[in-house]
C-alpha cells in the first residue's frame, strides 16, 4: 500500500449517529490519515478551507454538503469521493467528474436491505396480511377469513418487477426460492439478462395486465416521472397490489389515490410524493393500504454495511486498485 492518503468526513452526524462503529473508526485510522475525526457539515467555513486544503479523500454520507466548485477550489488535491450512502446525485456536482476526481457509492449496500423489506412486501400482501391485521382487529372472532379479502395466497402467483436495478435484480434473486412467475419491464435488459434473473421479459403495460404483485424499482427520473399513470394503473387486475420501495414520484399520486379510495387494488408504499403526505391524506387510514415512512432503505444496524463497503473503497484507492462501486459521469443519466 502506498502512503495512506489525507481522508476529511463530510456528512450530518444527526443522520448518521449508526453508520461507523468503533471497529470502523479503527479501520480508518489504519488506512487514512484523519486530521479531524468531526465531520464537515459544510465547506465555506475557516475549519473547512484548512480541511479541503489537504484532502485527498472525502468520505461522504447523508447530509454532505454539495461538492460544486467553489469546493473544489478549495480542495486542489482531492482525488476520490467515496459515499457511504446511496445515490451521489444531491452533492457531487458534475464538475467532479470533470476534474478526473473518482466517485464511489455504497449503493451496492443499501440494495440489500430494501430488497428484503419487497420481498416481505410481496409475500405479506400475497398472503393479504396487511388487509386481514386490521380487519381482525376489527372484528375481534372467527371469520372465513379468505372471503374477507381479494384471492389469498402466494402459490404460483405473478410478481411483475419494473426496473432491473440493483435492487430488482436483488429482488428477483430472492423470488427464487418461491413459487412464483416472475416477469421483469426494463429497456435496458434483455431477453437473456431476463432469463439468467429467473424471469420473463415484458413490455410494461402487458406486466401490469398480467401481475397479481407489482414491485418498483426504477430510478426517479424525469423520463420515469409518473410512469404509472391513471391508464396505466387502470391495467392493474382487481386485487392486485402495488409495492413502491422506490420513489414516490414513479406513481401520479392522484391516480393512485383514486384508485386505493375505490378499493379495487391494494398497495405497500414506502416512498411517497411529497416525502410526507398531508395530514388528511386518505392513505393512512385505508384498510387496503400499508403504509411506511421511507424506511426500506439502510437504517441503524444496516447502516455499518454501507460503512464497510466505503472503507473498502479507500483501501482499494490507497492501493491502487480501480474501485469496485465507481461511477462515471455517463451513469448519472440513469441511476438513481
Amino acid at each position: 500500500m502506498r502512503a495512506r492518503p489525507i481522508a476529511v468526513l463530510a456528512m450530518a452526524p444527526a443522520l448518521t449517529p449508526d453508520l461507523f462503529t468503533p471497529e470502523h473508526h479503527a479501520r480508518l485510522a489504519t488506512l487514512a490519515l484523519l486530521p479531524d475525526p468531526q465531520p464537515l457539515t459544510r465547506f465555506d467555513d475557516a475549519r473547512a478551507a484548512t480541511l479541503l486544503a489537504r484532502a485527498e479523500v472525502l468520505l461522504t454520507s447523508w447530509g454532505s454538503p454539495r461538492i460544486d466548485a467553489a469546493a473544489l477550489a478549495r480542495a486542489p488535491r482531492l482525488a476520490a469521493i467515496i459515499h457511504a450512502a446511496g445515490t451521489v446525485k444531491g452533492h457531487v456536482d458534475p464538475c467532479c467528474f470533470e476534474r478526473g476526481i473518482r466517485v464511489s457509492s455504497a449503493a451496492a449496500a443499501n440494495a440489500i436491505p430494501v430488497a428484503e423489506f419487497a420481498l416481505a412486501a410481496i409475500l405479506l400482501a400475497g398472503k393479504r396480511a396487511f388487509r386481514l391485521q386490521r380487519r381482525y382487529a376489527e372484528v375481534r372472532n372467527y371469520r372465513l377469513w379468505w372471503n374477507e379479502v381479494p384471492p389469498i395466497g402466494n402459490y404460483r402467483k405473478v410478481v411483475g418487477v419494473v426496473g432491473a436495478s440493483r435492487i430488482g435484480r436483488l429482488v428477483m434473486q430472492h423470488l427464487r426460492a418461491f413459487e412464483f412467475s416472475v416477469l421483469v419491464a426494463d429497456p435496458y435488459l434483455s431477453a437473456e439478462e431476463a432469463a439468467q434473473c429467473g424471469a420473463e421479459k415484458t413490455e410494461l403495460d402487458g406486466l401490469l395486465r398480467r401481475s397479481d404483485v407489482v414491485s418498483l424499482h426504477a430510478p426517479s427520473l424525469p423520463e420515469t416521472r409518473h410512469l404509472l399513470d391513471a391508464r396505466r394503473l387502470a391495467l392493474l387486475r382487481d386485487g392486485a397490489v402495488l409495492v413502491n420501495t422506490a420513489r414516490g414520484a414513479l406513481v401520479d399520486g392522484d391516480a393512485l389515490r383514486a384508485e386505493l379510495v375505490a378499493g379495487r387494488i391494494d398497495a405497500v408504499i414506502d416512498t411517497t410524493d411529497p416525502e410526507i403526505l398531508a395530514a388528511d391524506s386518505p392513505l393512512y387510514d385505508l384498510p387496503n393500504v400499508f403504509l411506511t415512512p421511507h424506511i426500506a432503505g439502510a437504517m441503524g444496524t444496516e447502516t455499518q454495511r454501507m460503512a464497510t463497503l466505503a472503507l473498502d473503497e479507500i483501501e482499494r484507492f490507497a492501493k491502487g486498485e480501480p474501485l469496485a462501486h465507481e461511477i462515471r459521469l455517463e451513469d448519472l443519466a440513469r441511476i438513481a
